[in-house]
């Protein structure tokens, strides 16, 4: 079959390997839609601190590079390995992943607690071994797989990854009904954390983006208020202090991850307000640890997601969460994952916000097409 595979920064390759075979406990799953995720950026320049090396395997998953990518998918469960709860997991059905894996040893107080998110040695399918979703079929424990609700495409199935990290970000932000809520960033993560806080009572949200699109689609989303941080008179901690009679905003988001959201986000907030950390960073950047001190602040970072994907697609079921849709811009076949995909969201972010890939080599017909009928058999960034 074909599959993305990773072979370090800049190497990034269209590789013909054997089909997967299903294991006990594990179904397989045959891929509609992966969607490329801000880490797949990441790893364009640096290797993951969640992923292996050449020489150094990873613990959890004991593989090197190269590694099948992609993490963010949904598809059809096409077979059922021994031991598979198929009351749970049937074939035929349309599933959904939680990619997070862990060590699970007795020794390990965050597996044991079952916070696997906090492992030590915790990372990702797609990322840190054991296939991915950049690939026609590829084989998942049963424990990570959840049924997509009934009447959600496979498209949109492919934002359930991304939805859940938002979810846990909200969540751990202790928000609470008639808050006034400030986002940085409008990326996949910023506009699904507009969502998420909007089912969870946010009276107001503002949304801060300098990409014209991604503004808005801010808007259309339900943003109350949307800043371009980069025009000349933009200053948003004023424009908030001045929506909540000079208090601040309760929760602060930062999904963008610059050293100037990090310093808009401590001076936007009230004191004894929440800033939570949601992007990933490249740079280590500074603290203004006064902003912190003299206002009570709570900084609450938030890795992934803890357990959440239930709870968050029993709310998808009930329809919380209509038109997400909109914010696939790009649908593309695995030859465009590199060009189309990874450059475009590079260096074109105005134009996109997120790109699907279907690995077949021929797209569902009942979505739109974008894949390319060119066939790349190797791609060096």
């Amino acid at each position: 079959m074909r599959a993305i595979r990773y072979y370090g920064p800049g190497d990034i390759r269209l590789d013909e390997i054997p089909e997967p075979r299903v294991k006990e406990g594990q179904v397989k799953i045959k891929v509609a839609w992966n969607g490329i995720c801000g880490s797949d950026l990441h790893s364009y320049f640096s290797i993951l601190p969640v992923a292996p090396t050449t020489l150094v395997p990873h613990v959890v998953t004991g593989e090197t590079l190269p590694i099948g990518m992609g993490h963010e998918f949904s598809g059809t469960i096409t077979e059922a390995g021994p031991g598979v709860d198929t009351t749970r997991l049937g074939v035929g059905q349309n599933v959904v992943v939680e990619p997070l894996v862990s060590c699970m040893k007795s020794t390990c107080p965050f597996c044991v607690q079952g916070s696997r998110n906090l492992c030590r040695h915790a990372t990702f399918v797609g990322l840190g071994g054991w296939g991915g979703g950049l690939a026609e079929f590829t084989c998942v424990d049963q424990n990570l797989v959840y049924p997509l609700p009934q009447g959600i495409r496979l498209d949109v199935g492919a934002l359930m990854e991304p939805l859940a990290v938002a979810w846990h970000a909200v969540k751990r932000s202790n928000i609470k009904g008639g808050d006034h809520v400030l986002i940085l960033g409008a990326g996949p993560i910023g506009l699904l954390t507009l969502r998420v806080a909007r089912v969870f009572g946010a009276a107001w949200i503002a949304v801060s983006e300098p990409a014209s699109k991604r503004r808005d689609l801010a808007e259309r989303h339900g943003a109350d208020t949307v800043y371009d941080p980069v025009v000349a008179s933009a200053d948003v901690p004023m424009a908030i202090r001045g929506v909540t009679g000079d208090r601040g905003a309760d929760v602060v988001f930062d999904c963008a991850g610059t050293q100037r959201t990090l310093d808009t986000a401590f001076q936007a907030v009230r004191p004894r307000g929440n800033v939570v950390n949601v992007a990933v960073w490249e740079n280590r950047p500074t603290l203004d640890i006064d902003a912190v001190t003299y206002k009570e602040v709570t900084f609450t970072g938030v890795m992934a997601y803890d357990r959440d994907h239930r709870e968050m697609l029993d709310a998808v079921a009930e329809g919380k969460f209509k038109g997400l849709e909109d914010l696939i811009t790009r649908r593309i076949g695995l030859e465009d994952f590199v060009e189309k995909g990874i450059r475009a969201l590079i260096h074109e972010k105005d134009q996109h916000v997120k790109i699907l890939v279907h690995p077949s080599q021929r797209e569902p017909p009942s979505y739109p097409s974008g894949a390319s009928s060119s066939r790349l058999v190797s791609s060096k960034l």
